[in-house]
């Protein structure tokens, strides 16, 4: 047994996919070991390459989530592209889409479709609201889960709603397809049973809503809109210090609480304060609360108040913008930046966050559209000929 051989190694994916999600699922396989098949439109591809033209001309969402992978074109339309993708599926061993609602089962490619033709693959579907049910039919992005699950009513300020500035429902759901995927192939190593996987955006965000699901069903009200301070902790936030700039802390428990107030505030006395005796009295009196803060920070500047505060054990953080966590000395401190190539030149991309001992990370290159099509069609035995055809006819 090769022990530094990766976890996927020998694992076929074959995804026709678009967007973020399901890219973003099938970038954690290919970061495992699997091989990664694309599947995209013949010479536009998939859509998320044109987001925007930020890296070397390529966009930055999908060099994000497009290492690794190969890139085969196929017009799926066409009965001879569906062919060419059946061919592949007959040895592959997991199949992701997250095609429009409808569309995999009108070209055939619904999961009992493939799980009749193809007994061992493990077809996985990502949706919008999932395949059954009164919406259905319906188209689904990001801003709209979180419009949808109620996520936006959460973000923002009194004043405003915000949306989230990262694509967490597409983020959620590409992740769970990935854990639903790794069990599926987990439960067919050790049953035999090839188990589709189903997941959808607004499934999959609304489980991040948990908490305050249960806050609000119980509690009579959702969290309120706070900006940076958190909704059902307090103290938790930023803090202005002196110099202008923003210190945010957290206190998690009594025992934090006590030492905040002896050893930063200087106000032992406020653990006696009923006021503020529990956290849900502090909650309760944020205003008062944050006032006594705010005076305190506003008496140093912010290098100064984070020192004091780790120095009790308090975490604490101050304000960083993009540019200063691409500098982060953790990431340095840690090699966490690897160079991989993209069309036109080459980018710095973080390693995959579960490190696994032994085990280099793959971080092979983003590919152009239908790179690998030539290749692909020559392993499944189609003659140069016959593959000059399918691209005369626009099939590849």
């Amino acid at each position: 047994m090769d022990v530094h051989k990766p976890p996927l190694a020998g694992v076929t994916v074959v995804s026709v996919e678009q967007a973020v999600a399901a890219p973003y699922a099938t970038r954690q396989l290919a970061d495992l070991g699997a091989r990664v098949i694309k599947v995209e439109r013949p010479g536009e591809g998939d859509f998320a390459r044109r987001y925007d033209t930020t890296v070397h001309g390529n966009s930055s969402y999908f060099v994000w989530i497009n290492r690794s992978k190969e890139s085969l074109t196929l017009d799926l339309k066409d009965p001879r592209g569906r062919a060419v993708l059946h061919g592949l599926l007959r040895d592959a061993d997991v199949f992701v889409q997250n095609l429009a609602p409808g569309a995999a089962d009108r070209l055939g490619l619904g999961a009992d479709e493939l799980t009749r033709r193809h007994p061992r693959l493990i077809p996985c579907t990502i949706s919008g609201y999932g395949t059954s049910g009164p919406w259905a039919d319906r188209k689904a992005y990001d801003l709209l889960m979180q419009c949808q699950t109620g996520l936006v009513s959460l973000t923002g300020t009194p004043r405003e709603t915000a949306r989230t500035g990262i694509s967490v429902a597409d983020i959620a759901a590409g992740m769970y397809a990935y854990s639903g995927v790794l069990t599926a192939l987990y439960t067919r190593a050790t049953t035999g049973t090839a188990h589709p996987v189903e997941v959808s955006l607004f499934e999959a965000l609304a489980e991040w809503m948990g908490q305050p699901a249960h806050y609000t069903r119980y509690g009579g009200a959702q969290p309120p809109r706070l900006g940076t301070q958190h909704a059902t902790i307090a103290p938790y936030g930023t803090y202005r210090a002196a110099d202008g700039r923003e210190v945010l802390f957290s206190v998690q428990n009594e025992r934090e609480w006590a030492v905040l107030c002896a050893e930063f505030l200087g106000r032992p006395e406020l653990t006696d304060d009923p006021r503020f005796a529990t956290g849900s009295d502090r909650v309760a009196h944020r205003e008062e609360l944050n006032a006594v803060i705010a005076e305190r920070c506003a008496r140093a500047d912010s290098g100064e108040l984070l020192g004091d505060l780790e120095g009790i054990g308090i975490a604490c953080s101050g304000v960083n913008d993009v540019a200063a966590f691409l500098d982060h000395p953790v990431l340095a401190a840690r090699d966490r930046w690897r160079e991989v190539a993209v069309p036109g030149g080459t980018v710095e991309a973080l390693l995959p966050p579960a490190d696994l001992a032994g085990l280099p990370a793959r971080m092979d290159p983003v590919p152009a559209v239908g790179e690998h099509t030539e290749a692909i069609l020559t392993e499944l035995g189609r003659s140069p000929e016959e593959i000059a055809a399918l691209r005369a006819d626009g099939v590849v």
